[in-house]
């Protein structure tokens, strides 16, 4: 009898790759309990590397890329406040339901794929060049078609709501809606993916955790890149879109009649990805919904509040890319100390805040961490987001700067305790948290963060202490 553990059973779930002979009954009951013996070894092997691993290696490593990311989220606060006087902002008030939604793409898309390679990466399977290639090659395809898609969702969703909310809604914008939310979605996550695989594979040739590096380092750059993206295409269309409307069915026509079933036979051919193309849409679809509700916080807020346009992308994209880092990280310590369906002894799907946050199990030691570094990160950003803003002159209050504080605050801890018991329970029903957790967590990240801050906004205008921009 021949028994082969093959390449899809990771190290540390089923013990060391091979192919093995076995003769007779008692030779194969034998065999199993040795593997039993060398997966709980190997499973006990790597509780212990998470055990000892230094706190200042993960604040480190995580610290760098949270605040050149956070840079990032204040470029794209500064962005987002100038094109909101763009005449096109104006006129097709329906691209502010897009905005969370679209930016909310990298991490519905972008950040599950950082997950699943950094998980990859750490397991070891990322070695052999041409599965490096197949992998990474599938993994593109496959946030291209769930881009295709979810513009088209969430460009449905920003028409309708405009539709019910605004009586005197322009029909004619569908289209441009339409293909502008496609352009962007498409090209904002190919330029994001190519940003992510290179700093995979530097952090894996370097002997860094990807976990705690690939998806900050991408968030730095994403939500600028989406807002320019989607604000140039946005002004372009706009200007063509009456005299040239077949123009942009051509632009949405080439990309769903054509682009997107070739790319969904590359994909489902590809054994790395054809699993999560059948069963990964769920929880785009629905974080699509949460992030699109934010938008619609947004829509109110632009008109009434002065400077919430500066900081929403900033309080969003740092609780989101936070709460990524810990579920990446909690993702990758299930898959490598435990079998899925089945909760370590070493961590629980259902704790208190204290100790899911603080400490008591595992994962506490990253959270209380991300909590500890989020505190100095929220003033640095603000601080920096309003000089840049009114062009060197500081006028925050310390009024302001408390709410803010408290506000981001709260949101974080509200994402990390959520994150660990979204996390443990797919694990415990057998869904892989690299492909279902973050859409969820970074959605309720835009919605939270949102709305928490026009309660800031609203607390501060009844103190008398509303944010005031030197302009």
């Amino acid at each position: 009898m021949t028994v082969e553990i093959s390449k899809s059973h990771k190290q540390g779930d089923l013990g060391t790759m091979g192919v093995y002979t076995i003769h007779g009954p008692d030779k194969m009951e034998s065999f199993n309990k040795e593997l039993a013996k060398h997966s709980l070894k190997s499973i006990n092997s790597e509780k212990e590397k998470f055990e000892h691993e230094k706190w200042y290696t993960i604040a480190i490593q995580v610290c760098v890329p949270f605040f050149i990311a956070g840079c990032g989220t204040i470029g794209a606060g500064i962005v987002m406040a100038n094109v909101t006087e763009y005449k096109v902002f104006k006129e097709v008030s329906a691209l502010y339901v897009l905005v969370p939604a679209l930016l909310g793409l990298k991490g519905n898309l972008d950040m599950c794929l950082a997950s699943r390679l950094s998980t990859q990466a750490n397991m070891g399977n990322m070695k052999s060049r041409n599965e490096m290639i197949k992998m990474v090659v599938g993994n593109i395809l496959l946030v291209q078609v769930q881009s295709i898609v979810a513009s088209c969702v969430v460009s449905v969703f920003a028409v309708s709501v405009s539709a019910i909310i605004r009586p005197n809604f322009d029909w004619i914008h569908t289209l441009l809606l339409a293909t502008s939310s496609t352009l962007t979605a498409t090209m904002s996550c190919f330029v994001l993916d190519m940003v992510l695989i290179s700093i995979i594979l530097i952090a894996k040739k370097l002997n860094l955790n990807p976990d705690n590096m690939a998806t900050p380092m991408a968030a730095s750059i994403g939500d600028v890149v989406s807002l320019i993206i989607l604000s140039t295409w946005a002004r372009l269309l706009f200007r063509i879109h009456d005299q040239y409307p077949w123009l942009m069915g051509l632009i949405l026509g080439t990309y769903v009649i054509i682009l997107l079933p070739i790319w969904i036979l590359i994909v489902r051919k590809n054994e790395y990805t054809k699993e999560v193309l059948a069963k990964g849409w769920t929880p785009v679809i629905i974080a699509l919904f949460i992030s699109g509700s934010g938008g619609l916080i947004l829509d109110h807020a632009v008109d009434n509040f002065n400077g919430y346009t500066v900081f929403q992308p900033i309080i969003n994209g740092i609780g989101g890319n936070l709460v990524s880092v810990q579920a990446s990280r909690t993702s990758t310590i299930l898959h490598r100390t435990s079998f899925r369906g089945i909760i370590p002894p070493h961590t629980k799907q259902f704790v208190s805040p204290w100790t899911a946050l603080v400490t008591g199990v595992l994962p506490a030691k990253t959270a209380r961490i991300l909590l500890l570094i989020s505190i100095p990160g929220h003033i640095v950003f603000v601080l920096l987001a309003d000089l840049i803003y009114n062009s060197g002159v500081t006028t925050v209050k310390v009024p302001f700067v408390m709410t803010y504080i408290v506000v981001g605050t709260t949101q974080l801890v509200l994402l990390l305790y959520i994150c660990h018991i979204m996390v443990h329970t797919l694990w415990r029903y057998k869904m892989d948290p690299d492909n279902n957790a973050i859409p969820y967590l970074t959605s309720l990240g835009d919605l939270l963060g949102s709305s928490l801050l026009l309660v800031g906004f609203i607390f501060l205008k009844s103190i008398n202490q509303e944010y005031q921009p030197d302009q």
